[in-house]
């Protein structure tokens, strides 16, 4: 299986507001949503910050409860498999694709589609993956069950997954890709 990563080329990869210190990471969002207008960022509420910390928290825990291993508190955020609607979000896009071969499994956790939408109270239709966080075993197990969102709901049409999400919780596997810019 691949892992694929989306970013914006100004910023780099593996870059998360949500490991800066609040304020910090404020600033940060509202002039990146100011500077890049036609990025998907610059549609999300003023809350969006508060809303993602708060959605990591609880995928973590969950993690944790099935035996996961985080090692830092923010992800770092992946797909299974290319997923072309992502590389739209951002005016200067590019992404990198790393085998689950090279990273520790018990390090990724997974949520079939993304995490926001997969446990928001707002999306009520009883869905089995609703509000679960998977590891890679059961995550493959998933994959068989309802293929890859990216194949079945490319525009949304079906539903919030376009995608499957996965969360590293880890610097290590990524390390040689971090750099200073933001």
């Amino acid at each position: 299986m691949y892992l694929y990563h989306y970013f914006d080329k100004r910023s780099g990869p593996f870059r998360s507001l949500t490991a800066l210190p609040e304020k910090e990471a404020l600033s940060l969002f509202i002039k990146m949503r100011d500077e890049r207008s036609g990025s998907f960022g610059a549609r999300r509420s003023d809350d969006y910050l508060s809303k993602r910390r708060k959605s990591e928290e609880l995928v973590r825990s969950e993690f944790i409860k099935k035996g996961g291993r985080p090692e830092i508190l923010s992800p770092h955020y992946l797909t299974v498999e290319h997923c072309p609607w992502l590389s739209s979000w951002y005016e200067q896009s590019d992404f990198i694709k790393i085998s689950t071969e090279d990273i520790d499994t018990s390090l990724i956790s997974f949520t079939y589609g993304d995490s926001m939408p997969t446990f928001s109270p707002l999306v009520t239709d009883g869905k089995e993956y609703r509000r679960k966080v998977y590891t890679y075993t059961e995550i493959l197990k998933i994959i068989d069950k309802y293929g890859l969102p990216q194949e079945w709901n490319p525009d949304g049409e079906f539903g919030p997954e376009r995608y499957i999400e996965a969360h590293l919780w880890s610097d290590g596997p990524v390390s040689k890709y971090l750099t200073s810019v933001i």
